[in-house]
């Protein structure tokens, strides 16, 4: 089954792993890896992960593959010892996931059910029981409100950015609280502070869309507005490069002396989607995909997508950004994230400001459906046609730390990347006005 390969960070533990991954393409059926015969659940979810590792990886990684496979065979049947031909397939997640960390690749992992089915719902833009806001840490807790996604229940809950979380049901703030109530869908109040002012608010976790498609809005630049395009992440089941381009134009249409992409946080998705992104700000851009079966070439202009020839997708309407533009970035800007950035560095486009990026920008990932869960494996590696690598991680042009200093400026209203981004903008290139080298 063929789909858009997409890209993924593996550093934010468990919700980043279910939420910002990789292109769902699904596997066709696997042959068990070992002896004919019955075999348990567990023994055939080993068999049919290391068939992959040892088929389809297309990483970095040096480990001999084969050993990995005789070592943690070992270590299921001393897990399986007891009963041996009726193991539960659960049994085997703990090995298969250390199995994948031994592998040495941080994009490749093992998702168990439950983290399968949330990186689905995200994948396809389907629902699941969310609030429907981020939060930075502060304090020890993840307490601050970075983000609220429109439409959700934190939005008609009256939360907003920067707000300060400090009780649940009266009792003292904790992050674990929030999720089992989250997870229960109970309905809590909770105690905020929103510019040193104290507020109460109700709210309950609801069965809602996880479609979250890129946002404008305009702030003060100089005599005039600096539009800011906000992209939470290139999953959302499609229509992120589409939006992106009908707000380019929105933003030229309202005069904008300048355009600020906001990438911080956003844990990547389909690279497809990134590539037709970025289009919107680069004329063109050239990739090579390289795997044990050659080279294939991304070519990419005006929102069309080509591979090897073959239109791979393409925007309606598409816009091309020519004005000066800068990109923000943090340590949270993750695979498909991290291309863009690269992408506009690459052009010489504009400057990226920030943290350095969480560093797994240069390969592509699969995920396959295994038993109840599902492999997601690195397949592909990339390069610039002359043969520069893809970078592991992006370094800012401009860099600025975001810790919890930052945080605690955002509770004040003051979002300091942000007022930086505006100014590199006064210093940022602009594209000539023949950016696709035409007569």
């Amino acid at each position: 089954m063929n789909a858009p390969y997409t890209l993924t960070a593996r550093p934010f533990l468990r919700v980043a792993r279910a939420a910002g991954l990789t292109a769902l393409l699904l596997g066709g059926s696997l042959a068990p890896a070992r002896a004919q015969g019955v075999v348990s659940p567990a023994q055939d979810l080993f068999n049919r992960v290391n068939q992959l590792i040892q088929n389809e990886y297309g990483g970095l990684s040096g480990v001999d593959r084969a050993a990995l496979t005789r070592e943690y065979q070992e270590r299921l049947d001393n897990v399986c010892a007891p009963t041996p031909d009726t193991c539960a397939e659960a049994k085997a997640y703990p090995v298969v996931e250390a199995e994948l960390t031994a592998l040495g690749d941080e994009h490749s992992f093992f998702q168990t059910p439950e983290d399968y089915r949330d990186f689905r719902a995200s994948v396809t833009g389907g629902n699941r029981l969310q609030f429907g806001v981020k939060l930075g840490s502060l304090d020890g807790q993840n307490r601050v409100v970075t983000e609220v996604v429109p439409g959700s229940a934190a939005e008609e809950a009256g939360l907003r950015r920067g707000d300060v979380l400090l009780t649940i049901d009266g009792k003292a703030y904790t992050y674990e609280n929030l999720r089992a109530a989250r997870e229960k869908g109970q309905t809590i109040t909770l105690g905020a502070e929103r510019l040193g002012q104290p507020l109460n608010l109700t709210i309950t976790a609801r069965e809602s869309s996880t479609v979250d498609l890129p946002r404008l809005n305009f702030v003060p630049a100089g005599t005039g507005q600096a539009a800011v395009i906000r992209i939470p992440t290139f999953l959302s089941g499609g229509g992120v490069a589409q939006r992106v381009h009908d707000l380019v134009g929105q933003a030229q249409a309202r005069g904008a002396s300048g355009v600020i992409v906001d990438l911080r946080g956003n844990t990547g998705g389909s690279l497809a989607e990134c590539d037709s992104s970025v289009s919107a700000f680069v004329p063109n851009l050239t990739r090579l995909a390289r795997s044990a079966d050659g080279n294939a070439r991304t070519v990419v202009s005006r929102g069309t997508r080509l591979e090897d020839g073959r239109l791979a997708g393409s925007v309606r309407n598409p816009n091309l950004w020519s004005g000066p533009m800068a990109v923000l970035v943090d340590e949270g800007s993750a695979s498909c994230s991290e291309f863009f950035a690269f992408e506009i560095q690459y052009a010489r486009r504009g400057p990226v400001l920030g943290e350095q990026t969480a560093g797994v920008g240069n390969t592509a990932t699969r995920v396959y459906p295994v038993g109840e869960g599902a492999l997601q494996l690195t397949i592909l590696n990339y390069a610039k046609p002359d043969g520069t690598p893809y970078p592991v991680s992006v370094t800012p042009d401009v860099v600025r730390e975001q810790g919890e200093a930052t945080t605690r400026e955002l509770t004040r209203g003051v979002d300091s990347l942000l007022s930086a981004g505006v100014d590199a903008l006064s210093g940022a290139p602009t594209l000539g006005l023949n950016p696709f080298g035409r007569p």
